[in-house]
């Protein structure tokens, strides 16, 4: 998952990041709102964490031009504005959720994994992905291929879930990078062959049904045949 990261504050911006990444997302960062919203509207991001008194363009104010432009991106809006008003001004404004300074990161993770679930496709019930033997579980982070359990990095989890998330649909190596790393990261390296060559290793290896396939030229998808 591919999450945007809109803050001034270069401490708490930091702090998110990590935190973040550690959990297997993919992390952009922006320090003012003008360059906040342009990545907003020039990358498919899975959630966005903005704050409110941002330079240049203020957050409430970027989250309403997102709406304009029919951004259905899920939002949570940082402030240190506690007031009941505030708050529903953040709401108002477009946000999906709103998180008063200071906060704990575990409490900002849940409700960044909560908002992706619900845009997603899962079950409200298990928080689990699954194609034929394969199943992931979003909360405890375990992944199965039938019985056995699959030791993954934080990169191949999220690489995993995105191939899930897709699944039956071919993603390009473009979708896969925009998705898995930062939007810095050059295009023109092999990191998605190394990691789905990783990925398919702990997969697929060691079992007959083969479910991450190779379309040459174009991608990759995620399927029983």
């Amino acid at each position: 998952m591919r999450v945007l990261v809109i803050e001034d504050d270069d401490t708490i911006a930091s702090f998110i990041t990590k935190g973040l990444e550690q959990s297997g997302m993919a992390v952009d960062n922006a320090s003012n709102g003008e360059e906040g919203l342009q990545l907003a509207l020039s990358f498919p991001y899975d959630a966005a964490i903005v704050d409110i008194m941002l330079p240049k363009l203020d957050g409430l104010t970027l989250v309403q031009r997102m709406r304009e432009k029919k951004m259905s991106t899920p939002v949570i809006i940082l402030s240190a504005k506690r007031s009941v008003d505030d708050r529903v001004r953040g709401l108002q404004s477009g946000g999906d959720d709103y998180l008063v300074k200071p906060f704990a990161f575990s409490e900002l993770l849940a409700r960044v994994q909560a908002l992706i679930r619900r845009s997603g496709n899962i079950s409200q019930e298990t928080y689990q992905l699954t194609v034929d033997d394969l199943s992931m579980n979003l909360l405890t982070r375990e992944v199965l291929r039938g019985e056995q359990v699959l030791d993954l990095q934080p990169r191949e989890f999220a690489l995993l879930e995105y191939l899930m998330r897709s699944a039956g649909r071919v993603v390009s190596k473009t979708m896969i990078l925009e998705h898995v790393w930062n939007y810095s990261f050059d295009p023109q390296t092999n990191v998605v062959d190394v990691l789905v060559c990783r990925l398919r290793n702990k997969v697929d290896k060691d079992f007959p049904v083969k479910l991450i396939h190779t379309i040459r030229g174009v991608g990759y998808v995620l399927k029983k045949h």
